[in-house]
Order: C-alpha cells, then sequence, then structure tokens
C-alpha cells in the first residue's frame, strides 16, 4: 500500500529533480537535454533553470547547464564534516612535508567516495586530487577502505548502495574487503596513472571508517622517504587524527 505525499510543493520538486540529474551527469546538459531527461516541457523548467543559476547552484556555459560547487560547499559546512577537515588537515600538512607527497580525505557519499580536503606535495611539482572528485565506492582505494572498515550490516547496506547506483560489485569484492581489513590499510597501483601507488588507511571512529586518507605515492627525486617508510606514516597519520576524534572522557 502506498502512501500519498502529505504536502505538494512543484516547483520544489523540479528543481531537484534538475539539481538530480545535472549531479549524475558527466557532462554539460542543454535546456532541451534537460526536458527530454525528465520529461518535462521546456516552458516548465526555463523559470526554475534561472533561479538555480541566479543562486550559484547551477551555471551556465556554451556548452550548457552544469551544476557548481555550492551544495558541496554547504554540505562542507556542516559541523561534523568541518571538524573532521579542520583535525585532519594540520596532521596531513605534517604528512606531506615528512614524505613530499599529496594527501587527500575522502568520506562516503551515496555509493560514491568524495574527497572533501586535500594538501598538496611540497616543492614545485607533484600530483594531487581535487577537492570534490568522486568514484564509485568500490573503484577506489578510498572507498575500498570506506567499505572495508564498516559493521558488517553497514558494509551490506553500503554495497546495496553501489548496486542501486548501477555499480557492480562482484563476489570478490567482499574477500577483498575482509582481507583488506585484516591488513589494516590498502596498497594499490593507481587504475588511473601509471606510476602512481594509491597508499589508503581508515580514519576510525568508534571501529568504523569515518574517512580515508590516501596518498598517491609517486617515486622519485622528490620523493623524501620509500613506499614503506610512507606507508607507515599514513598509519601514524591516520591513528592520530582519529585518537583526536574520539570523545574525550572525563
Amino acid at each position: 500500500m502506498t502512501t500519498a505525499p502529505r504536502y505538494q510543493a512543484p516547483a520544489l520538486k523540479k528543481g531537484l529533480e534538475i539539481l538530480e540529474l545535472l549531479a549524475s551527469a558527466d557532462h554539460a546538459l542543454t535546456m532541451s537535454d534537460i526536458s527530454i531527461a525528465l520529461g518535462r516541457s521546456v516552458g516548465e523548467i526555463f523559470r526554475m533553470l534561472q533561479v538555480l543559476e541566479e543562486h550559484r547552484y547551477i551555471a551556465r556555459d556554451d556548452d550548457g547547464y552544469r551544476l557548481t560547487n555550492r551544495l558541496f560547499a554547504l554540505g562542507m559546512g556542516r559541523p561534523p564534516v568541518r571538524d573532521l577537515t579542520v583535525t585532519a588537515l594540520p596532521v596531513m600538512q605534517g604528512l606531506a612535508r615528512a614524505t613530499g607527497q599529496s594527501c587527500h580525505l575522502a568520506v562516503a557519499s551515496g555509493a560514491e567516495m568524495v574527497v572533501i580536503a586535500g594538501v598538496e606535495a611540497p616543492g614545485l611539482s607533484g600530483f594531487a586530487v581535487r577537492v570534490g572528485y568522486r568514484r564509485p565506492l568500490h573503484r577506489s582505494n578510498s572507498g575500498r577502505v570506506l567499505l572495508a572498515f564498516q559493521p558488517p550490516a553497514v558494509r551490506a547496506a553500503m554495497i546495496e548502495d553501489v548496486r542501486a547506483g548501477g555499480g557492480d560489485p562482484d563476489a570478490a569484492l567482499i574477500q577483498t574487503l575482509d582481507a583488506l581489513k585484516v591488513e589494516g590499510d590498502a596498497v594499490t597501483p593507481s587504475p588511473m596513472l601509471d606510476g602512481i601507488t594509491d597508499l589508503s588507511a581508515p580514519v576510525l571512529e568508534h571501529e568504523a571508517a569515518r574517512a580515508a586518507l590516501t596518498v598517491p605515492y609517486v617515486a622519485g627525486r622528490a620523493a623524501r622517504v620509500t613506499l614503506p617508510e610512507c606507508r607507515a606514516l599514513l598509519r601514524d597519520a591516520v591513528r592520530a587524527i582519529s585518537r583526536q576524534l574520539q570523545p574525550t572522557l572525563d
């Protein structure tokens, strides 16, 4: 038995549909694209697009409309996320100085991991992942760490979210996650770029991963430590962040 919505807000519904559509698109969408995808007339969405653009939730260029980072910025301003980044950034800066590598912090957002903070490598060159970068949880080192270090019921629910979002986690994923949890961190060649090894470890709060800290390790003259040394420093860093996140007991 379905329950009818208690209240109707047609304009708000259209606005949310537009934001969700643009969030899922990998390129700009024209007004016609949006109209067809939502099954609404151009006249229905025209004024809504104007209002969303005026309030900087979307932006328009020659190719069409794109989602801006305004929603992301609003989410980052929430106290739990703000506290996490404020706590982690000084530790991340120390890790970058010690290793000569960049590092970034990611959290789970639905079926994806999203980077919420980053520190670039010291020096004139280096590799860094931008804040706001997203990938499916099961297809990134950070995401697999976020999945591995969860209670069984929470992990199962997160994997279902991945499937519902069109992901394809296979049976081998569970074995991978279990092995990763035993190991304590994840070391994997980057799926995106040759010559980079992703080192990821969990920031734990109450025995569950609240975030994943990752160093995309680049070997070479700029590296101040070896990969095993960097791995050890990364583990020290996540332990330091985790200790600061735990509530103080009187």
